[in-house]
């Protein structure tokens, strides 16, 4: 069968190239196209727009840039009315993809989502719009399954892809001494996957480095980022930046700093006690702080229902809040025991491994009836 992708982020890219993988094993005859990223070309699609040039961020942002979105928009649409797959399937990125979602759904194309637009977050009744556009909806957190009962919208809850990619996850004993990062103690700096993330936050982070001496800070770069976005580190010959080994950095760290997405929950199943961070422009704050309906940002305050990591959102982050925050996790104190103990919490929440294979399973199954 014929599957079109579409991911508009690193994190969905991840998750894309799994189930690809997952769909492959269970359907020999399975070809894909799509938009996504490196991740999803390697699992074997044909990769017609990176996801790198669809990253805008922000209200104000995406305003700035609506020709270009528009024009990935008609190109989505006519590739896959080119391509006539038996399944669309769409990945997280709500902005771009309930739109795709709605328009196909007119088309008799049947739609699959996998890992739901945050519509639980703002703008609630968006749920509504997802009933009547996606003919199924594949959950991997454990509250939305019964966030969308209550819109009368049955969903599969299939557990979190996290837990696959890093249970196939191996740490190399040698990653410190490979990257010359020396024998201090890591502190990892995970600065986002956007543009504007990386300029927006890495400054803040790497300014901490004067007040921790005996740790050695150490950027998570992403490869196919352009490396010009990580030259705010060259005013820190202290730090160092490693590209495309988020996983080992984690693996061999002892407390991180991390920028609000997915990252926040990889650090916490890789148990490393974390302060979240995040700021964007005035504009954008401006409008999401009144739109927002949830009480957190990062995915482990959602998914406990409480706050396990301190989050510095815009005002709040100054270098001496996330100074102090930082301090209170990396000396062994009731903090940093409070994380460890509730991480271990967080993942018996998060559901059975092989989410990938579970949801590729469904659709298969889905698409025979």
């Amino acid at each position: 069968m014929k599957y079109f992708l579409v991911a508009g982020e690193r994190s969905g890219d991840l998750h894309g190239s799994n189930l690809i993988k997952a769909l492959g094993e269970q359907d020999e005859q399975a070809v894909f196209r799509g938009f996504g990223g490196d991740y999803m070309k390697d699992a074997g699609m044909q990769l017609l727009v990176h996801y790198n040039d669809m990253a805008f961020m922000g209200f104000l942002e995406v305003v700035k840039n609506l020709p270009s979105i528009l024009g990935f928009l008609k190109q989505c649409k006519q590739e896959i009315l080119s391509f006539r797959p038996e399944a669309l399937i769409l990945i997280d990125y709500a902005g771009f993809n309930l739109r795709i979602a709605r328009w196909a759904k007119q088309q008799g194309i049947k739609v699959f989502y996998y890992i739901s637009p945050k519509v639980w977050a703002w703008n609630q009744k968006r749920a509504l719009k997802i009933k009547a556009s996606v003919d199924h909806m594949f959950v991997i957190m454990p509250f939305e399954q019964a966030f969308y009962a209550g819109y009368d919208y049955k969903v599969d809850f299939v557990g979190n892809p996290l837990l696959d990619a890093i249970r196939s996850f191996s740490p190399d004993p040698d990653f410190l001494q490979k990257n010359d990062i020396g024998d201090k103690p890591v502190i990892a700096v995970l600065p986002g996957s956007r543009k504007q993330e990386i300029e927006n936050m890495l400054r803040y982070m790497l300014e901490l480095i004067p007040s921790f001496p005996e740790y050695r800070f150490v950027v998570a770069g992403i490869a196919n980022m352009p490396k010009e976005f990580y030259n705010t580190a060259i005013d820190f010959p202290e730090a160092k930046v490693v590209f495309d080994q988020t996983y080992q950095l984690l693996s061999h760290s002892a407390a991180a700093l991390v920028t609000s997405g997915t990252a926040t929950l990889e650090t916490a199943l890789f148990e490393v006690p974390q302060v979240v961070c995040y700021k964007t422009s005035w504009v954008s704050y401006q409008i999401a702080s009144r739109l927002i309906s949830v009480d957190y940002i990062s995915l482990v305050n959602l998914i406990a229902g409480k706050e396990v990591v301190r989050e510095l959102i815009q005002d709040d982050l100054s270098l001496p809040n996330l100074r102090q925050e930082l301090a209170a996790i990396v000396q062994g104190g009731e903090k940093r025991q409070y994380q460890l103990e509730e991480y271990k919490k967080l993942k018996h929440q998060m559901g059975e491994e092989r989410a990938s294979a579970t949801t590729a399973s469904l659709i298969l199954k889905y698409l025979q009836q």
